[in-house]
C-alpha cells in the first residue's frame, strides 16, 4: 500500500512543491490547511485567513490531490497567540513560530492527520529528517540562507518518525525553478517574512488592541536606576533595541536590560549589551535523551543569528549554562538558543536569565 502523508499547505510556493515532490515519489498525498486566525477581510470580500484556505485549494486541485481544511483557531489562540501576547508584555521577546511548531504543527496538526490515516505530515521547511540507527534527527537544510532547522529544537522522536522535509534537499531557487516547470502560479510568489496573525509586522498594535489585561506605562532608568524618562510600555522594547525609545539622552542609547519586577527598560551604552552567558529553561536534545558532561558546540541565540562556539553544560537540575567563547550581541529573554554540531541540530532551549 502506498503512505500517506498529510502536507501542511499554505498556498505557497514551499509547501505546493513539497506535495509535487511527495507525489511523484509515489505517495498518496492530501493537501491540509490549518485556519488559526480569522484575519482582517480582504478586498475580495475574504478573511486572511480564508484566503490562505482557498489559495490552498486551488493548489492541491492543480496538483490533482485531495484538500482538507481544519480549524485550529482555539489552540492557536491559547498556545501561541496568548503566550505572544503575555511574553511581550512582560518583558520578553517571544519567539512564535516555535512555540507553533511545539504546540500546533507538530502536535495538533500531527495528531489530527494520524487521526485521519496519515502515515507521515510534511511540511515546506527548509530542513531535513533522516533516521540514522534507531533515532530520528534533523540536519540543516542545503540552502544555508534558507535554512529553518532553529525553530525544530523541540521536537522529539514519536513526532519525528513521523515527519518529511523535502526542501531540505533544494534551494529555494531550485524549488521555484520546480514550480515554474509544473504550471504552477505561486511560483514568483513572494516569500512571508512577518508573523502570520500579525500581517502588518506592528505586534504593538496587535496586543494594545488584543490583551486582556492592562498594560502600564513605567519608568526608564540608567544602569544605576536613575530615573531618565517614562516608556509607554514593556511590550514596545527589546534587548539591544535604539530606535523608537521616545527618549533623548544626547548620545546613542540602547535598551541594556529589562525589569518587569519593577516595570523599568534600562538604557545604556552599546558595549553594554554584549554579553557571553546565559541561563535556558524548557530545553530538549534530540540525538541523545540528557546532556551527561560539559559539551562544546555551536550555538544561535536567535534565528537570523551566524552560529557561533560555546559550552553547554547542566546547571541547577533542570536548566542549562551556555556559555559563549565570544560575547554575543544582545541576548535577549524569551529567544531560544539552538545548538549545533556542523549541520546537525542538537537541541535548544528558552533564554531565562543573561549572565
Amino acid at each position: 500500500m502506498k503512505k500517506k502523508v498529510f502536507v501542511g499547505m499554505s498556498g505557497g510556493v514551499d509547501s505546493s512543491v513539497t506535495a509535487h515532490l511527495l507525489k511523484k515519489q509515489g505517495y498518496e498525498v492530501v493537501g491540509m490547511t490549518m485556519k488559526v486566525f480569522p484575519g482582517n477581510k480582504c478586498n475580495n470580500g475574504l478573511t486572511e485567513s480564508e484566503m490562505i484556505i482557498e489559495n490552498a485549494r486551488k493548489v492541491c486541485k492543480d496538483l490533482n490531490i485531495e484538500f482538507v481544511a481544519v480549524d485550529l483557531i482555539e489552540e492557536f489562540n491559547d498556545k501561541v497567540v496568548d503566550y505572544f501576547m503575555n511574553e511581550y508584555v512582560n518583558g520578553r521577546t517571544p519567539n512564535p513560530c516555535v512555540q507553533c511548531n511545539k504546540y500546533i504543527k507538530f502536535d495538533v496538526f500531527l495528531k489530527k492527520a494520524l487521526e485521519l490515516g496519515a502515515d507521515y505530515i510534511a511540511t515546506g521547511h527548509y530542513s531535513k529528517v533522516n533516521k540514522i540507527e534507531d533515532r530520528y534527527l534533523i540536519y540543516r537544510g542545503d540552502d544555508e540562507r534558507k535554512d529553518q532547522s532553529y525553530m525544530f529544537y523541540n521536537l522529539q522522536q514519536h513526532q519525528l518518525k513521523h515527519v518529511l522535509m523535502p526542501c531540505g534537499d533544494y534551494t529555494k531557487s531550485q524549488i521555484r525553478e520546480i514550480a515554474k516547470e509544473i504550471g504552477l502560479e505561486v511560483h514568483n510568489k513572494k516569500d512571508s517574512e512577518e508573523i502570520c496573525f500579525i500581517p502588518d509586522n506592528n505586534h504593538g498594535r496587535f496586543i494594545l488592541e488584543n490583551y486582556k489585561g492592562n498594560i502600564q506605562e513605567g519608568e526608564f532608568v540608567d544602569k544605576n536606576g536613575k530615573v531618565l524618562g517614562k516608556h509607554k510600555g514593556l511590550m514596545y522594547y527589546t534587548i539591544g533595541q535604539r530606535k523608537g525609545l521616545g527618549i533623548a539622552l544626547g548620545k546613542p542609547s540602547f535598551v541594556i536590560d529589562i525589569i518587569p519586577s519593577k516595570n523599568q527598560v534600562v538604557i545604556g551604552d552599546e558595549e553594554e549589551i554584549f554579553k557571553r552567558e546565559l541561563i535556558a529553561k524548557d530545553f530538549n536534545f534530540i540525538p541523545f535523551d540528557k546532556l551527561e558532561n560539559k559539551m562544546k558546540v555551536e550555538a544561535k541565540i536567535r534565528y537570523a543569528a551566524k552560529p557561533s562556539p560555546a559550552t553547554i553544560e547542566v546547571f541547577d537540575g533542570n536548566k542549562l549554562k551556555v556559555i559563549f567563547d565570544e560575547p554575543q550581541r544582545a541576548i535577549t529573554k524569551g529567544q531560544s538558543v539552538v545548538f549545533y554540531l556542523e549541520n546537525l541540530l542538537l537541541g535548544g532551549g528558552i533564554i531565562d536569565s543573561i549572565l
